[in-house]
């Protein structure tokens, strides 16, 4: 009986400093796929399981799984490493985004023009 709590005691007391010591570091991320972290300007504060992060007030997302940056150029929708030299002044660790949760799919045209068509609208008259 006394082997038995002992060894519950050894397997269960590292199993659980694990836990807490992992729990104590702060929100984790999961994205699809094996990648490095998600950039520094996004700290999620719980654990979610996001592909896409969208900035409302300059209308681009960034793909977490691809480390992309998708935006407008022209009426195309691009994926890029890098954001274009208009978005050069941007500090994104301070800029307002959303995550996009639920949404794996690679066509972030048909998600955009779905969730966004009437953002910015009112439905105030006068």
């Amino acid at each position: 009986m006394k082997t038995r709590i002992l060894f519950r005691a050894r397997v269960l007391i590292p199993i659980l400093s694990i836990f807490m010591a992992v729990t104590s570091c702060g929100p984790m991320v999961f994205t699809a796929g094996t990648n490095p972290p998600p950039p520094p300007w996004f700290y999620p504060n719980r654990l979610e399981v996001v592909r896409y992060v969208y900035f409302p007030n300059y209308s681009f997302y960034y793909d977490l799984s691809a480390r992309t940056y998708i935006y407008l150029e022209g009426n195309v929708w691009v994926r890029r490493r890098v954001l274009p030299p208009r978005y050069s002044h941007l500090d994104l660790r301070r800029t307002k985004y959303e995550r996009i949760k639920g949404y794996q799919k690679e066509d972030i045209r048909s998600y955009h023009e779905e969730h966004n068509a009437n953002r910015g609208r009112s439905n105030r008259s006068g």
